[in-house]
């Protein structure tokens, strides 16, 4: 299926790699062509989405870029929000209608097309054999935009932010990359895919530019008139080959003070931000403190819903909550000025949301992490990772969180297995 969209010079395949949760409503989700689209940069982009959304009772599916924070939150200088280079080149939001929108179940396939005949789409995805999982290559040398001393000096300076009372945490985020890199994005995909399946999986083609992700982080999903958000604040790394050990440390995951904090940070960020749009009183956690296995990773997860009024939507809802604050930190506006002075590069599609409207309004967006983002014309290949920093903080043990983190995304570029 795949295969046959990766053809299009716009597709979106969402894929749940076979999570079980009671949130999703789709096994895969797959939507290719382009029927009509809109483009913005960060000004009127929300805007420009809201009359391009008027138009259409339809499908959509796109993306929220980091960099529309220039629209969602506002700034004290224009100095703080000057962009470092963004050389993979997404723009900050674009949303289309498909030509074809495929939703995979366990029981069934369903194939939704504007001017073209479901069966014959169907058989030509049955024709095109899968490409098995081989070549590879060998591994891609990455270089950083911050050294490892340069990090540690880096949270050592957020830790002095933080005992000034400029912030409670803060989200600080590092990249890796390569300018010289020829990568099949399919195959690519594929083996990040196993290496690393995730509940918030994507391969996401725009034109030469590709976004690879294997995230296991939901931002917001409106179902009816519920609102949800399961930020993710803590990490611990998993211990293969040893049950106990593993267990073990998802044990302590859950009782370690340092990512509790965290977590409840952000938690009461989420329902700040919810509480502006929601029915007054109706913002709840339905879960605190879970914490759930990946395949490299454990994450601490909480789960915040709230009751929607009638007349408030999606643009409402980024307004609102944009971007994410697991990805920012708190108090959001003063950590996102932190953000843009202490970060090297722009953040790009890098913990912005990918995701789906449907034609009744429901939609359901990721966070845009555990990701490579490929520029094919420019051979330019990177991958973000970060960690939330508080004053307990320790340098060496953030940057050894970030290298954990990444270890998906390393093992898959280092041949199909």
């Amino acid at each position: 299926m795949l295969s046959w969209a990766s053809r299009f010079n716009i597709s979106v395949f969402l894929d749940g790699q076979h999570y079980q949760s009671p949130f999703d409503s789709f096994d895969n989700l797959l939507a290719a062509g382009v029927v009509d689209s809109v483009q913005a940069s960060a000004g009127q982009a929300l805007e420009r989405l809201h009359t391009f959304m008027s138009r259409h009772d339809d499908w959509l599916f796109g993306h929220f870029a980091y960099d529309l924070v220039e629209e969602t939150e506002s700034f004290a200088t224009a100095e703080n929000i000057s962009r470092g280079p963004n050389p993979v080149g997404f723009p900050d939001l674009f949303f289309f209608v498909p030509e074809v929108v495929i939703e995979l179940k366990e029981d069934r396939i369903n194939i939704g097309t504007v001017g073209q005949d479901p069966g014959g789409i169907f058989r030509a995805i049955q024709a095109m054999a899968e490409e098995p999982l081989t070549g590879g290559g060998g591994p891609i040398e990455f270089q950083s935009r911050l050294s490892r001393e340069e990090y540690l000096d880096t949270v050592e300076a957020l830790r002095q932010h933080i005992l000034r009372g400029d912030c409670y945490e803060i989200n600080f985020c590092q990249e890796f990359f390569t300018e010289n890199a020829d990568i099949d994005p399919v195959l690519t995909w594929r083996s990040l895919s196993q290496a690393s399946p995730n509940p918030f999986s994507a391969y996401y083609r725009w034109d030469e530019k590709y976004l690879l992700c294997a995230s296991p982080e939901r931002y917001l999903r409106r179902e009816g008139d519920t609102l949800i958000s399961q930020p993710i604040k803590g990490t611990a790394p998993r211990i293969p080959g040893n049950v106990l050990e593993d267990q073990a440390a998802g044990d302590r995951l859950q009782t370690s003070a340092k990512d509790r904090s965290e977590n409840v940070m952000v938690v009461d960020l989420v329902r700040n931000d919810l509480s502006k749009i929601c029915v007054p009183g109706s913002v709840r956690v339905k879960e605190l403190f879970g914490v759930y296995g990946f395949p490299q990773v454990y994450q601490m997860i909480s789960s915040i819903e709230g009751k929607l009024p009638p007349g408030i939507g999606l643009i409402e809802a980024i307004k609102a909550s944009f971007p994410m604050g697991s990805m920012t930190g708190a108090p959001k506006r003063r950590v996102v000025e932190l953000i843009h002075r202490y970060e090297r590069g722009s953040r790009g599609l890098f913990s912005g949301a990918l995701g789906y409207v449907t034609p009744g309004g429901d939609f359901d967006f990721n966070v845009i992490i555990r990701s490579l983002f490929y520029n094919q014309a420019r051979r330019y290949l990177s991958y973000q990772v970060g960690s939330g920093i508080t004053f307990y903080s320790n340098a060496e043990q953030e940057y050894e969180e970030c290298l954990i983190k990444a270890a998906g995304i390393r093992k898959a570029l280092t041949g199909f297995s």
